[in-house]
């Protein structure tokens, strides 16, 4: 999934092939974090993946941001903000969506994760008092029959015994965990200096984000003394990609797509990850589609498409 940028983007253009572009390869990575995530669950434990991520994309973020650190940075005087943001976002999200993948498949994991518009409206009429109109709860309803059609696997009987899989339990986790991030940021302003480019900002929680990251990875070796690390270069080559794609790339890519052609039109680039994730998995791991998935995919499109309609 992506982070949101504080900025107020404006459309300057229309959808050209540059702009298409730029929102497509998002997607892209966010599906092979998910692929790859999967691939390594027996090389690193899921919560500790997420440290080393995390840590190698500061690394990569210090240099074109590191004013941000410095101690007269307004990041300190929005200290709290930041650590709840970094909480969310970067510790309990992708952290939950790891452990998902230990006993869940890509494409599952990026299916359940297109259910946001159903906890996006709960969270924002809940916390928010953002009214819910027919649209929304029109979609809402599609995004959870999605959803739950990919709980079920296609079998009603599997639904009435709730015979889940508990990494799928974990990543609705991450998806609650994201839509509240998402209507923070949406609802707070950002220190200008800070959000003024994306490096700083996205470093600003992940300052935060590590030391959440770090106490929980801690947590994780404590209950399981057994755990270990591969240090293969299997495992090196997961961690190059995710520390530079999904958690740098996509971000610089997403953010200027939404520059370019607004956030409403870049929104439903989103719902391409659950695809391009069946695409990688059939590829690399072996996992072919069910046919289930495509009925899911295809209520989850439809609830996000009427569910983004103005009355």
């Amino acid at each position: 999934m992506p982070h949101m940028s504080s900025p107020t983007p404006s459309a300057s253009s229309g959808l050209t092939p540059r702009a298409a572009l730029m929102l497509v390869l998002p997607p892209l990575l966010w599906a092979g974090n998910a692929v790859v995530g999967r691939a390594v669950t027996d090389l690193i434990p899921p919560v500790t993946f997420n440290l080393v991520r995390w840590a190698l994309a500061a690394l990569i973020l210090l240099p074109m941001a590191w004013q941000t650190l410095r101690p007269s940075s307004p990041l300190w005087t929005h200290w709290k903000r930041y650590s709840i943001l970094g909480l969310l976002g970067i510790g309990c999200y992708n952290m939950f969506q790891y452990m998902a993948l230990k006993t869940s498949t890509p494409v599952n994991v990026t299916l359940v994760a297109s259910s946001m518009p159903l906890w996006m409206m709960l969270i924002g009429r809940l916390f928010y008092d953002a009214p819910i109109t027919r649209y929304k709860l029109g979609g809402a309803v599609l995004s959870l029959a999605g959803v739950l059609f990919v709980l079920s696997r296609g079998t009603w009987n599997n639904l009435l015994q709730l015979q889940l899989v508990i990494g799928d339990l974990y990543m609705v986790a991450a998806t609650i965990a994201w839509s509240l991030y998402s209507w923070m940021l949406l609802h707070t302003r950002e220190p200008a200096t800070v959000r003024a480019r994306w490096q700083a900002f996205v470093l600003a929680q992940v300052v935060f984000g590590l030391a959440w990251s770090g106490v929980f990875t801690g947590v994780e070796w404590a209950l399981q003394p057994h755990l270990h690390i591969d240090w293969s270069p299997k495992l090196l080559g997961a961690l190059a990609y995710v520390a530079i794609g999904p958690a740098v790339l996509a971000y610089a890519f997403w953010s200027r797509g939404v520059q370019m052609v607004g956030p409403t039109v870049a929104g439903f680039f989103v719902n391409l990850t659950p695809l391009f994730a069946a695409i990688l998995s059939a590829l690399f791991l072996g996992d072919m589609p069910a046919w289930y998935h495509a009925v899911a995919f295809t209520l989850i499109v439809a609830g996000i498409l009427v569910s983004s309609r103005q009355r």
